[in-house]
């Protein structure tokens, strides 16, 4: 072979397959490109995933039809052996060849099988739990338990130590942070009965055998149940994220908003003794917003005239010796702090205390507090909360040992079916991630259209026929069956992760389809060229032998095509570490859809385009055969 017809034959090999390859390159990238259409974390968290990927096969489609051929014609030198000599090659067509023989003449069975996988598959996907993200592994835990409102500084510090004490006693704690109140900033409106711990735990590799995450905090939890307080477990970083974005600092909360603190608080206990005992709901409690203590001081008007007191005389007073009042200013560096002044806590840390604060009189010399007024402390609200201009209440709750999805809904047909209708001008509202699973899953469903619609565009643009584009488009329900099942099999739940995973599966699916279709016309092509394109010349024996050459005679690129996603998938399966878990999630359906897709082109793909053009030679006299050179 001269140089000249080897560079011919790579020529002619390169516009073969240049368009094909090149648009089902572009039909993954328009695949993907309706995630840019999520927001929020769901679109924080894949954007990066979908620029990358979008970029890498933009360059990967141009380099296929410039690049490639060029590369080809400087190594595919020397002398070359058939498909028929590949010793790999044979096996696989020994293997190939009797299955697609055997579906080729049980055509009504083979089309039944793969109708019944479908059927199947569809229930297995309803059937399946909803959450918003799958959870990530922080490596570390948050600990907030509630306490009564009303708790002492000095109690709570108590228990703090003693929470502390009792978690450093699993073996799997590395250390413990625990912090009562709020921090010396606006934006932490954390009250003081509230207790944030942050729990670090030891690698893996260190804990006892058998030993999830799921079960150490039941361990801990167990531990941990002391009278007054409810637990609450959750990660760092999440409940960072659930309060920034949806003021719940659970997984799931019930806002009720309301005029009046004390109707909204009834409510809000006749909501949490609904979802007492709904399989899935823990950490179950109601927001306090009542149990406060305030002090107030009446003030008698009579002894203020009768010592020569003014109210402001004695509100400054008090103000300066329970409150603080500024007496001076410090400067230290670039930053000024206010000098402050008040009792110590030894002379207000009680009413008597309080009662005996002298007061300066003109006639009388000092008197105390109590001769002038009245002191007594009174419940009122430790936190008042607003939201949408109405105050506003909540039932908290995490989900653990149960979907999100599932729980929510038996929890809001229990909420729905508690005596008594709410008060007027009362409402409830679901907020947490349940907020943001709606969100997405009401962005998702207006995506999948718009991915078929793309990927059926391009399709149409890369063979200028709807049937054929058709033809590679039904690829994608049955890539649907191989990731209903992996993800049924591994107990994962639908969410955001595994819809990313089965719309990037929609694109490699339609690759391999395409693949396909081009050998298919590249056959009919031979076929026509061989015998002419007339019913009287080509028969049904022709058409079949011409299909199965078509599906065979090239199983190798298809099985490659096939190898590369699945190699480079697989060992997802058995990485650990963080993000780990967020990625199985997207990788299952994309194994799973990309096995049954390819069994469906290599087998069933060529019967139905056998079928087609059996219709036309019957219908019409003659093929429709697409050009697969250009």
């Amino acid at each position: 072979m001269t140089n000249d017809e080897r560079l011919a034959i790579i020529e002619k090999s390169s516009q073969q397959v240049s368009r094909g390859i090149f648009f089902s390159t572009i039909i993954i990238v328009a695949s993907f490109l309706p995630v840019f259409l999520l927001t929020g974390q769901e679109g924080k968290l894949f954007h990066p995933l979908a620029y990358t990927k979008t970029f890498i096969l933009l360059i990967d489609a141009v380099l296929a039809v410039t690049l490639a051929p060029v590369l080809l014609s400087f190594f595919m030198k020397g002398k070359f052996k058939t498909e028929e000599q590949n010793p790999i090659n044979r096996g696989l067509e020994r293997v190939y060849a009797p299955l697609i023989n055997w579906c080729l003449t049980w055509r009504k069975t083979t089309i039944a099988i793969n109708l019944l996988l479908l059927a199947i598959s569809i229930p297995l996907l309803l059937s399946l739990g909803t959450e918003f993200m799958p959870p990530l592994d922080e490596g570390s835990i948050l600990f907030m338990p509630i306490t009564q409102p009303d708790v002492s500084n000095t109690e709570v510090k108590r228990i703090l130590q003693v929470q502390d004490k009792i978690i450093m006693q699993v073996p799997e704690v590395k250390g413990v942070l625990g912090k009562a109140g709020r921090a010396s900033t606006a934006t932490d409106n954390a009250p003081l009965s509230m207790i944030e711990t942050i729990i670090q735990l030891k690698p893996r590799a260190e804990w006892r055998p058998g030993l999830t995450k799921a079960k150490l905090i039941e361990e801990l939890n167990s531990k941990l149940q002391i009278p007054g307080v409810v637990n609450g477990w959750t990660q760092p970083i999440i409940n960072r994220i659930n309060m920034l974005s949806t003021g719940i600092r659970t997984d799931v909360g019930v806002k009720v908003y309301g005029q009046q603190l004390d109707t909204i608080y009834n409510v809000s206990q006749r909501v949490r003794a609904a979802l007492t005992g709904v399989p899935g709901v823990q950490d179950l409690y109601v927001d306090p917003i009542t149990g406060g203590k305030y002090l107030q001081i009446d003030l008698k008007r009579d002894q203020l005239a009768r010592y020569g007191l003014t109210v402001d005389q004695v509100n400054e007073v008090v103000e300066m010796a329970i409150g603080g009042a500024p007496v001076a200013s410090t400067v230290e560096g670039r930053r000024r702090f206010a000098i402050g002044v008040r009792l110590a806590e030894d002379y207000r840390n009680s009413l008597p205390a309080l009662g005996r604060i002298p007061i300066q009189t003109t006639a009388y010399g000092p008197v105390p507090l109590s001769a002038v007024a009245t002191l007594r402390f009174e419940n009122g609200p430790p936190m008042i909360n607003s939201e949408n201009a109405q105050l506003r209440g909540a039932v908290l709750f995490n989900v653990r040992g149960r979907d999100l999805g599932g729980t929510v809904g038996e929890a809001m047909k229990k909420v729905q079916a508690m005596q008594g209708k709410l008060p007027a001008g009362y409402y409830l509202e679901w907020s947490g991630q349940y907020e943001n699973l709606i969100s997405s899953q009401r962005t998702l469903l207006f995506i999948l259209p718009i991915v078929l619609v793309v990927i059926f565009g391009c399709l149409y643009f890369a063979f200028h026929s709807v049937r054929e584009a058709l033809l590679s488009l039904v690829t994608i329900p049955f890539a649907l069956i191989g990731g209903a099942y992996m993800v049924y099999f591994y107990g994962v739940h639908l969410s955001v992760a595994v819809a990313v995973g089965f719309i990037a599966l929609f694109g490699l699916a339609v690759e391999t389809g395409v693949i396909m279709v081009i050998y298919l016309n590249d056959a009919m092509q031979q076929l026509v060229a061989a015998k002419g394109n007339s019913s009287e010349t080509i028969s049904k024996q022709d058409l079949r032998d011409a299909v199965f050459h078509g599906a065979a005679k090239r199983l190798r690129p298809k099985l490659m095509t096939v190898s590369v996603a699945l190699f480079g998938l697989v060992p997802v399966l058995w990485a650990t570490g963080t993000g780990s878990d967020v990625m199985l999630p997207i990788v299952l359906p994309m194994i799973g859809g990309v096995f049954t897709s390819s069994t469906h082109i290599l087998l069933v793909t060529p019967l139905i385009f056998l079928m087609t053009k059996e219709y036309e030679l019957r219908k019409f006299g003659k093929l429709d055969v697409l050009a697969v050179t250009h």
